[in-house]
């Protein structure tokens, strides 16, 4: 069994947050599967069970998602080697698409909670590139804003390759 995870905050002003690539891939992925997320206090998620795979959008904002990683891992007995966590990155250029295993968090604040509760960086990233913010904008302001409509069609038809993982 898989874990795939994509990395967000939480709400409806973060909805369209650069922050949120992972939340917005797995969406769409579950979309074209034709599957609905439900919500799960027990996992401190948004969740969808499948036969082979879990997909899971952690509800514990982005500096917090080991706790409802650790949860659902533990829960299911799922060895970290099988968990996938698709989030943004400001290193990458935008759209650039970058698979590594036991990579280790290179700054992402959700990565490095993981990576403390779960006490291993032994499992899959999919990182999805940003690119870095323009002019004098931190990367903490950056990662905040709002996708453009253009943008988020680009991200949206983005192939990650979640399947092949």
């Amino acid at each position: 069994m898989k874990i795939i995870v994509g990395l967000g905050n939480p709400g409806i002003e973060h909805q369209r947050n650069r922050h949120n690539t992972g939340f917005i891939v797995l969406d769409k992925y579950a979309e074209g599967l034709g599957l609905t997320w439900e919500a799960s206090s027990k996992f401190d998620s948004e969740i969808i069970i499948q036969k082979d795979f879990i997909l899971v959008k952690p509800q514990t904002f982005m500096n917090n998602s080991g706790n409802a990683v650790s949860k659902i891992l533990g829960y299911y007995k799922v060895d970290p080697k099988d968990l996938i966590i698709i989030h943004d990155d400001v290193d990458l250029s935008f759209l650039g698409v970058k698979k590594q295993f036991g990579a280790g968090p290179a700054g992402h604040h959700g990565v490095e909670d993981i990576v403390e509760k779960l006490g291993t960086q032994d499992f899959w990233r999919v990182r999805i590139g940003l690119g870095r913010p323009l002019g004098n904008i931190l990367v903490e302001d950056w990662v905040l804003q709002d996708f453009s409509e253009e943008e988020i069609e680009k991200i949206t038809q983005l192939d990650v390759g979640i399947p092949t993982l």
